[in-house]
């Protein structure tokens, strides 16, 4: 058995304000990264081979908050945060606060195989970037109108609910069992809208919006981050089956449906286990996902069916 589930940020726009035409984009978007991901999985490639294709992707997709298309800092800044694990040996890597790296999936990647280190930030992280052979890419790389007006939007004041509901959507992520029995996952952003002082999210944090092990599960996370790292979200739901005999269904809702509303945290998880049972779960109105099992066919959704 194997699988890949993505997905492209929960908290999605109110069904009322969606288009058609929008809606069919997103669909677009979301099936062309999970056909790249699945082909690698189906032609027996790795699991973490799948999930960065997949993340690419979403990254090269201006449509989500991710590489090109990322949210705007509060002074108009773009500030990457990205990270990678595989489940086999715990090895993982990331990245954070980046302003010059096209796919910051493929810097996190590198930081996890090329170097003795998990999380790079800034400048250093560029620095060792260099020293891969990344070719860097400027500012106006990722400015596209749409994500400039959303930062005007939260600029003027405006607290309507689909203004504060945009300062947070958009974070892509996949989770992949691949056919050796390998579990990874991968996250990828650009953070919140109008965000300062260089704040750092869930998305790049190990155990926090990322985590895989063989063990239990892989997952990858979207929505409050400070709420996802104060609940050790990813992390959590493959304890919650390690050392409580949950099944990924049960430690899923527990923590998404239970634990994050506590603590009044919007957002959700894609997550797949080692028996290839994906579950994604989330407590917004929507969560862009979509998800194929050997086998099965592509299932690709916004809202709840």
């Amino acid at each position: 058995m194997y699988g890949l589930a993505i997905h492209g940020g929960a908290g999605t726009l109110p069904r009322a304000e969606m288009s058609a035409d929008q809606e069919l984009r997103y669909r677009a978007g979301l099936a062309a990264a999970l056909d790249a991901g699945y082909a690698v999985l189906e032609a027996g490639g790795t699991s973490l081979d799948a999930v960065s294709t997949a993340v690419v992707l979403l990254e090269d997709n201006p449509l989500f908050n991710a590489g090109y298309g990322a949210v705007f800092t509060l002074e108009g800044h773009n500030e990457l945060d990205a990270s990678i694990m595989e489940g086999r040996s715990l090895q993982a890597g990331a990245i954070c606060g980046v302003t010059r790296i096209k796919n910051p999936v493929k810097l996190a990647r590198a930081v996890m195989e090329q170097s003795d280190f998990v999380l790079l930030s800034g400048t250093g992280a560029e620095e060792f970037a260099a020293t891969c052979g990344f070719d860097f890419v400027p500012q106006s790389y990722f400015f596209t109108d749409a994500r400039w007006r959303q930062l005007e939007r939260i600029r003027s004041g405006d607290t309507s609910l689909s203004a504060l509901t945009i300062a947070h959507v958009g974070t892509v992520g996949a989770v992949a069992l691949d056919q050796r029995g390998d579990l990874a996952a991968a996250t990828s952003t650009g953070g919140m809208t109008g965000k300062r002082y260089r704040r750092i999210g869930d998305s790049p944090l190990i155990g926090a919006g990322t985590y895989a092990d063989n063990r239990s599960c892989a997952v990858s996370a979207t929505g409050h981050g400070e709420v996802f790292i104060r609940a050790a979200v990813a992390h959590d739901i493959g304890a919650r089956m390690r050392y409580g005999n949950s099944t990924l269904a049960e430690a899923v809702r527990e923590v998404v449906l239970g634990v994050l509303p506590a603590m009044n945290g919007e957002g959700g998880v894609i997550s797949i286990d080692a028996r290839g049972e994906i579950v994604m779960e989330f407590n917004a109105e929507g969560m862009f996902r979509a998800s194929r099992k050997a086998g099965g066919e592509t299932e690709v959704h916004i809202y709840r069916s």
